[in-house]
C-alpha cells in the first residue's frame, strides 16, 4: 500500500515499526548495542552511520511523514540545520536565507558561513520577489522558514520552490512550526526539509532530536557529511522519539484548535496591542498559509501593552509555564529576546520586529478557558503591583 494514501494517524502509529519477533511485544524493541557483528553480514551497523535498527526503523516513519523518499535523524534541531547546510555549501558559494528565521539558524550563518568562503544574503522581507532580489550568480541554496519563530510570517512555499527550481536552485525549509501533520513542503516542491525533532515530534518536552528529510539522492549527500559530523542520537531517545510520534497528530490537531481559539481570546483582549496568528483573518499571510497548510499550527506570538511589564506577567503566570522551548503538551510562554533569539543584537532583532515586549505562546492541550483565566489573572496582579507603585 502507498505510503501517501495511508491516514496520517495509521503512519504516525505503524510507519517504520520495528517487530518484537522474540515476545511479540506491541511496540518496537529497543536495541541499545553500540555495537555489532561486522563480517557475513548485509549492513555494518554503527551509531554515527544511523542505521542501528531503531535509527533505521524511525527514519522510515520520519520520510513518510514527510513524503519523502529518505531521511536521517540527528542528535537536535541544529545538527540537523548544521549538517544539512554544510552538504550542500562549499567555499565560494552564496545562501539565500529568509530575514525571520530561528535565531540559532540566523546565529550559524553569521558566525560560521564566512569561516568557511560561504558568503549569504537575508532577505528584506518573506515574499518570493524579496528571494529573487538577493540571488547572485553563485547562490546554491535558498532556505526559508515557514511559520517563522517567533513572529508566524507566512513564505509561499510553492513559489519559492518554483523560484529555486528556474534558477537551477537547492531549496530548503525548516518545517518545525508547521510539524508535517499541517504542512508537507515537498508536495509543494521544496528539495530539502529539516525539523528540530525536539519539539513537535518529540511533543513531550523530554527529548531532543533533529531531522532531515529529501530524496534519496540528497539525502545520500547528507549522509556522507553527517557521519563526519558526529550528529548521532542515542538510540534510547530514538525509541522515545518513535514512540512520541504515534500520538503526534492527535497532538498537533488538539494544539492547533487551541490556538485558534487563545488568538481571538487575545486579538480581542484590551490588554494586548498586536497577535501573531496565520489563523487569524486578518494576518498578513492568511490566505497563502490557507492554502499551503492543513492546519494553522499551534504556535502564535503576541504583545502585552506598554504598561504591563511582561517580565513581572510571566512571574505571575501559575498554569502556563515560563520555559524556554515549545511544543510540549503543556502549555508555555516565553520572551524571544532572552531566549531563542537572544544570540541576535538588538538592531538585528528590531530589523525582523522582535520586540522585548514579544511573548511566544506554545499551546498545549489544556482546556482553553483555564489558559485564559491563567491569563487575565497574571494582567490583573502585574496591574494591581503597577497602581501600588
Amino acid at each position: 500500500m502507498n505510503t501517501n494514501k495511508k491516514g496520517i494517524n495509521t503512519i504516525c502509529t505503524h510507519e517504520g515499526e520495528l517487530e518484537d519477533k522474540l515476545f511479540k511485544g506491541a511496540i518496537s524493541p529497543l536495541y541499545m548495542s553500540t555495537s555489532y557483528e561486522f563480517d557475513d553480514v548485509d549492513v555494518k551497523r554503527y551509531p554515527r552511520y544511523f542505521n542501528t535498527p531503531n535509527q533505521e526503523a524511525l527514519c522510515k516513519k520520519l520520510a513518510a511523514l514527510e513524503h519523502a523518499e529518505a531521511a536521517l535523524i540527528f542528535g537536535s534541531g541544529m545538527a540537523a540545520v548544521s549538517t544539512a547546510l554544510m552538504t550542500f555549501l562549499q567555499a565560494g558559494d552564496h545562501i539565500v536565507l529568509q530575514q525571520t528565521i530561528y535565531g540559532g539558524t540566523y546565529n550559524f550563518a553569521v558566525t560560521q558561513f564566512e569561516k568557511f568562503g560561504i558568503s549569504y544574503s537575508f532577505t528584506n522581507g518573506w515574499e518570493v520577489a524579496d528571494f529573487e532580489r538577493e540571488i547572485q550568480p553563485n547562490t546554491k541554496v535558498i532556505y526559508i522558514e515557514t511559520p517563522s519563530n517567533p513572529l508566524l510570517t507566512i513564505t509561499d512555499v510553492k513559489g519559492v520552490a518554483n523560484l529555486a527550481k528556474k534558477k537551477g536552485i537547492l531549496s530548503m525549509i525548516d518545517n518545525t512550526f508547521a510539524s508535517p501533520i499541517n504542512q508537507t513542503p515537498i508536495d509543494l516542491g521544496i528539495d530539502v526539509i529539516i525539523h528540530s525533532a525536539t519539539k513537535y515530534m518529540g511533543g513531550h518536552s523530554d527529548i531532543c532530536a533533529g531531522v532531515v528529510a529529501a530524496s534519496k539522492e540528497n539525502m545520500d549527500k547528507v549522509f556522507r557529511t553527517g557521519i563526519c559530523f558526529g550528529g548521532s542520537l542515542s538510540d534510547y531517545t530514538v525509541w522515545l522519539l518513535e514512540r512520541s510520534l504515534k500520538t503526534m497528530a492527535l497532538r498537533v490537531k488538539a494544539q492547533n484548535e487551541n490556538a485558534m481559539k487563545m488568538a481571538t481570546y487575545l486579538e480581542q483582549s484590551d490588554n494586548v496591542d498586536n497577535v501573531y496568528y496565520p489563523g487569524l483573518i486578518n494576518h498578513p499571510g492568511h490566505e497563502i498559509a490557507k492554502s499551503q497548510m492543513k492546519g494553522f499550527g499551534g504556535m502564535l506570538s503576541f504583545e502585552l501593552n506598554p504598561n504591563i511589564d511582561a517580565s513581572l506577567f510571566f512571574k505571575e503566570l501559575q498554569l502556563i509555564k515560563p520555559s524556554m522551548s515549545l511544543a510540549g503538551i503543556e502549555s508555555t510562554m516565553l520572551s524571544p529576546t532572552k531566549t531563542s533569539h537572544a544570540l541576535m543584537s538588538p538592531e538585528d532583532r528590531a530589523k525582523q520586529g522582535i520586540k522585548d515586549s514579544l511573548i511566544r505562546f506554545s499551546l498545549g492541550i489544556e482546556e482553553t478557558e483555564d489558559l485564559i483565566a491563567d491569563i487575565e489573572q497574571a494582567i490583573a496582579k502585574v496591574k494591581s503591583m503597577t497602581v501600588t507603585a
